[in-house]
């Protein structure tokens, strides 16, 4: 393998070094996701009715959380994308869910519409980086790369939350609620290497913390809906 995907990344505040422990905060506030996904399985089985897809949504909030330890703790490329493919694969999950089940969508559309918004989410970045003249990556500490997901819960938070249909009405209000709590997450994030001077231990993880919430939420409004249309 090449060598190049050993080679560390030195990302965030915490990380002074290439050891396994120097992003203490970080690796142990994975854990977070754990007990979200955990927690998400808890609340599916007490539902009347199994809710499959809000499984499969809970093992990928576990698998984020394991990825994301990985990457805190071996920091190089390969453990980078243990990181990020589970995160990309809940966003795109739960859009295609929230448009089939939520918004009643016919699959094929759902599906269609989830590959216009991964690709579109692919390239986001190289179009902020037109629109600004300068690396978005760089301006916003990688998390231009969270923006699409932001804007994909405010289009569908907002369309429901203005549906006549009160089950609608309530997951869009959820998940507008959901979106405010995403970015106050994704402020976390952002600022981690500019407060260093003052915050040694950095704030991505709360980011982490925050995240885990909002992974959470956002199964247990598919949960609460899919029980609402089934009773």
């Amino acid at each position: 393998m090449d060598a190049s995907w050993f080679a560390p990344v030195m990302a965030y505040c915490e990380r002074l070094d290439g050891g396994f422990w120097a992003e203490p905060l970080n690796a142990v506030s994975n854990g977070a996701f754990l007990a979200a996904a955990g927690v998400a399985v808890l609340r599916e089985r007490r539902c009347e009715h199994r809710d499959p897809a809000a499984l499969v949504l809970a093992a990928l909030v576990a698998l984020v959380g394991i990825g994301s330890f990985l990457f805190h703790t071996l920091a190089n490329r390969w453990s980078m994308l243990a990181d990020v493919i589970p995160i990309g694969l809940f966003i795109y999950a739960y859009l295609l869910l929230a448009l089939r089940r939520l918004l009643g969508l016919p699959s094929l559309l759902a599906a269609a519409i989830t590959l216009v918004f991964a690709a579109v989410n692919l390239g986001f970045g190289a179009i902020a980086d037109s629109v600004l003249g300068q690396s978005s990556a760089a301006l916003t500490n990688g998390s231009i790369d969270y923006v699409p997901a932001v804007l994909a819960l405010l289009g569908v938070g907002g369309i429901l939350a203005a549906s006549g249909i009160s089950a609608r009405r309530s997951a869009g209000l959820s998940l507008l609620g959901v979106a405010a709590l995403f970015l106050l997450s994704l402020t976390f994030r952002t600022i981690d290497r500019s407060v260093c001077a003052a915050h040694p231990g950095g704030t991505h993880f709360l980011w982490h913390l925050l995240n885990a919430l909002v992974l959470y939420l956002l199964i247990a409004t598919a949960l609460r809906f899919g029980e609402a249309e089934s009773g």
